[in-house]
């Protein structure tokens, strides 16, 4: 009797012939898109169980809204403070993962909100999110593509680093793409001339590896292309360029996780882990800025969530409660790795007011970006 192939020899196999269909080489943007994204056997559209808080639980990582409501409940009220302010009831939201923040939000919200719509690619994911979020009803909708005009407030968190990145690489002096070849029939990083550069100088002749990020700086303009009214809000872990280009930054910051462990080798067990880039928030936010965005401000997850009143009403509770909150705003933990930005529509048919976001009402670092 014949085994049939597992999803990752079928997936290999098609990144295989993707990379044969291409001359033998692939950018490692494209090589991350199929990994992560191929229909039925990618990464995130397969039935695997990605978040958890513990390995235990067949998860691969941790996400904010999974380790407390409290993350959605801070959230929802610069989201209603964004709502108010920009005459919109409407929230979408990006990557929604396991329906965990968008139940959050939907039950802080209530009735501040009229619609609820997930972009979200995933098939396997969309049926947890519509299993845990019927008893919303026909206030969800989930969509496959942005249409050509929407209006509200746009929230996503950890949906940038999935976005495929291009790796340039600088050996002896040279500045070249890294991109995948098969070598034995193993997956390979292979290296091709390229005009392509980091958006600083990295000062120094050593080796360098980095990574930049149009598709995520494209995402942005789109939404800036798309949203007439509204505000968006984006929760990622990243740096400013000043910090993400630093010449000690030299291995590049692209990281896979599985099993609540990480690893940098996104070419073994391709489809089985996530892989990842942090965010350079200083394109996103002069993508938005170029695109018609303003930015309301850049700052780090937990200042960010202090400000909207994380601790609020935590005076009695328990200990377990209170540990997973720390973990949302320990610099140590999720607090300062991760990034807040936020952008506001500024157009002749919606001209920014000049609102205060709540979130950024302290500390807020975009003289950095």
């Amino acid at each position: 009797m014949t085994t049939p192939p597992s999803l990752t020899s079928t997936l290999a196999g098609a990144i295989r012939g993707a990379i044969a269909g291409a001359g033998g080489w692939l950018g490692f943007d494209r090589f991350m898109a199929l990994a992560l994204y191929t229909p039925g056997l990618g990464y995130y559209a397969s039935d695997s169980r990605k978040f958890g808080l513990m390995p235990g639980s067949g998860s691969d990582f941790v996400t904010a809204p999974e380790l407390s409501p409290r993350f959605g409940q801070a959230l929802a009220r610069q989201v209603a403070q964004a709502l108010d302010a920009t005459g919109t009831t409407e929230v979408w939201e990006f990557g929604a993962g396991s329906g965990a923040l968008a139940s959050q939000l939907l039950e802080t919200l209530g009735s501040k909100i009229t619609r609820y719509t997930i972009v979200d690619l995933s098939g396997s994911l969309q049926a947890r999110q519509r299993e845990r979020l019927a008893g919303w009803g026909d206030t969800v909708h989930w969509v496959s593509e942005l249409p050509a005009q929407m209006q509200g407030v746009v929230v996503g968190n950890e949906v940038l680093d999935a976005m495929p990145v291009q790796l340039l690489a600088r050996v002896d002096g040279v500045w070249q793409e890294r991109g995948v070849a098969v070598l034995d029939g193993e997956f390979v990083h292979a290296d091709q001339p390229t005009a392509l550069r980091p958006p600083l100088e990295v000062p120094g002749s050593h080796d360098y590896l980095t990574e930049i990020h149009p598709q995520a700086e494209a995402f942005v303009r789109t939404l800036a292309d798309r949203l007439q009214a509204g505000a968006v809000f984006l929760l990622d872990y990243g740096f400013p360029e000043h910090e993400y280009y630093h010449p000690q930054r030299s291995m590049g910051t692209v990281m896979c996780h599985r099993g609540h462990l990480a690893d940098a080798d996104a070419l073994q067990d391709v489809g089985e882990k996530d892989i990842t880039a942090h965010v350079n928030f200083s394109g996103i936010a002069l993508a938005g800025q170029e695109a018609g965005f303003q930015v309301l401000g850049y700052t780090s997850q937990a200042r960010f969530l202090l400000n909207c009143g994380l601790l609020d009403g935590m005076e009695d509770a328990p200990l377990a409660e209170r540990a997973m909150v720390q973990k949302l705003v320990n610099e140590h933990e999720m607090g300062e790795l991760f990034k807040v930005i936020g952008f506001a529509v500024d157009s002749k048919a919606c001209p920014w007011d000049g609102w205060q976001a709540i979130g950024f009402g302290e500390g807020d670092r975009s003289h950095t970006l």
